[in-house]
């Protein structure tokens, strides 16, 4: 794993019914990214009936990958997203930069951060 990649992991809670909808934004987010952000490596999103959420694990090159991600297809989609779900527990793992974290803070995530200490690729 390069040592400047970061993942993000997260959690979005529906409004009741609204489950289906939350699906279909986060299906234009990874197509926007997959044909606009070059440094966005993977897409992966799961969907969980039992609790009316999605979780989604992106995987980008480096910071300023994902801080291209967040000024760009996030912004873009943040405002639908939130008139229809809650966002849970951003985790950043990788090497973070601060004013990375100020952006996340100005969105209103509620974030958490760790740096990789070890683990290995196949």
């Amino acid at each position: 794993m390069d040592s400047n990649h970061i993942t993000v992991v997260y959690k979005w809670t529906a409004q009741p019914g609204k489950l289906d909808e939350l699906a279909s934004i986060y299906s234009k987010v990874t197509d926007a990214m997959e044909q606009n952000e070059p440094g966005a490596e993977a897409v992966h999103v799961y969907v969980s009936e039992e609790e009316n959420s999605l979780y989604v694990r992106d995987e980008f090159e480096d910071a300023a990958a994902m801080g291209f991600h967040l000024g760009t297809t996030a912004r873009a989609h943040f405002p639908e997203l939130l008139a229809i779900a809650t966002p849970g527990s951003f985790y950043f793992l990788g090497d973070v930069p601060a004013e990375m974290k100020a952006a996340a803070a100005q969105m209103g995530l509620a974030a958490e951060y760790g740096t990789h200490t070890s683990g290995f690729d196949r």
